[in-house]
């Protein structure tokens, strides 16, 4: 019961961190904090080399996109479809079915004779002794 009530603080704590909202916090922490030092101001390390200007590209006009002509396809009719010849073949006729199955005999089933299997007799169970070993590690008897 306590591992199922600790998860389910665990769980609530998730949850409340995952909807809680830090944004007025990191605003209030960056208004608040005392401005960077200068570049150059930290003893022993260079100051940050600026970066060259790069020369803005000029802006190409590019020339307006023709207008693609509409492609009208021509209407076409096509020829009737010419209808199937039919064929007519006659059907071989149906070979006749005998209406009474001719009656097997089948052989009778042999009796199941079952395997005799000799009564074994185990022999009795020894009588365990009740002896005190003594278990490794285990304290030892008060003395007397």
């Amino acid at each position: 019961m306590a591992s199922a009530a600790r998860f389910l603080v665990v769980v609530v704590v998730a949850c409340a961190l995952l909807a809680s909202n830090n944004c007025h916090a990191a605003r209030h922490l960056a208004d608040t904090a005392a401005a960077p030092a200068a570049a150059g101001a930290v003893p022993g390390l260079p100051a940050v080399p600026t970066l060259p200007t790069v020369q803005p590209v000029p802006q190409v006009a590019l020339p307006p996109m023709p207008a693609v002509p509409a492609v009208t396809v021509p209407q076409m009719t096509l020829p009737p479809m010419p209808a199937a010849p039919k064929v007519a073949v006659p059907l071989p006729p149906m070979p006749a079915i005998p209406s009474v199955l001719p009656k097997l005999t089948l052989p009778p089933m042999p009796a199941v004779v079952p395997s005799v299997v000799p009564k074994v007799a185990l022999p009795p169970m020894p009588s365990v002794p009740t002896v005190n070993v003594p278990m490794p590690f285990a304290a030892p008897p008060p003395s007397a």
